[in-house]
C-alpha cells in the first residue's frame, strides 16, 4: 500500500506542478493592469516546500521500512493539507467571480470601440486554474493522506 500511496502522491504532484506553472505565467508583477493574486507567496511557497519534504520523508520510508518515518511524513501531510485548505478557501471566491464575469454580456455603446487593452483583467492569476484539475489535485490529495494513515497503521503490509 506504501507504493500506491507514493503513486497517489505523485500525482498530486503532477497536478500542483501544472497549477504553480500557471499561476508563475499569469502573475506577472510588472503588470499593472492585471489584478493582484490573493494567494499569498509564503503559503504557496510553504506549501511546495512541504510536499516536497514530505514525499523526499515518504520515499526514505519505503526504502528504510521505519515506521516512524511513516509517522512523520503523515505529520508533514497534515501541514500540507492546511496550507492546501488555505489556498483552496482563498481561490473558491476567484473562480466564482472569474465564472460569473464569463458568464455576463458585454455592453458596447453603439459607435464606440472597446480596446481590450485599456481595461484592468479583474481576475487573478489563479483565476486561471482549470477546475478538472484543481478538482482532480484535492482528491488524489486526500487519497494520498488516508493512504499514508492505513500504511503508517500497518494496514496492508508495508
Amino acid at each position: 500500500m506504501g507504493y500506491i500511496a507514493l503513486i497517489a502522491w505523485f500525482v498530486t504532484a503532477l497536478g500542483g506542478l501544472y497549477m504553480l506553472v500557471v499561476w508563475l505565467i499569469e502573475n506577472d508583477a510588472t503588470d499593472q493592469r492585471r489584478s493582484a493574486s490573493r494567494l499569498p507567496l509564503p503559503v504557496i511557497v510553504g506549501h511546495v516546500l512541504l510536499a516536497l519534504t514530505g514525499l523526499s520523508v515518504w520515499v526514505a520510508y519505503l526504502v528504510l521500512d521505519r515506521r516512524a518515518l511513516a509517522w512523520i511524513a503523515l505529520g508533514i501531510l497534515c501541514g500540507i493539507a492546511l496550507l492546501g485548505f488555505t489556498m483552496f478557501a482563498r481561490w473558491i471566491p476567484v473562480y466564482r467571480t472569474a465564472d460569473a464575469v464569463a458568464a455576463a454580456p458585454v455592453l458596447v455603446p453603439s459607435g464606440a470601440a472597446a480596446e481590450p487593452a485599456q481595461f484592468a483583467d479583474a481576475t487573478p492569476p489563479e483565476g486561471n486554474f482549470p477546475l478538472v484539475v484543481v478538482i482532480a489535485h484535492g482528491t488524489f490529495a486526500v487519497s494520498t493522506v488516508a493512504l499514508v494513515l492505513l500504511t503508517a497503521l500497518g494496514v496492508g503490509g508495508s
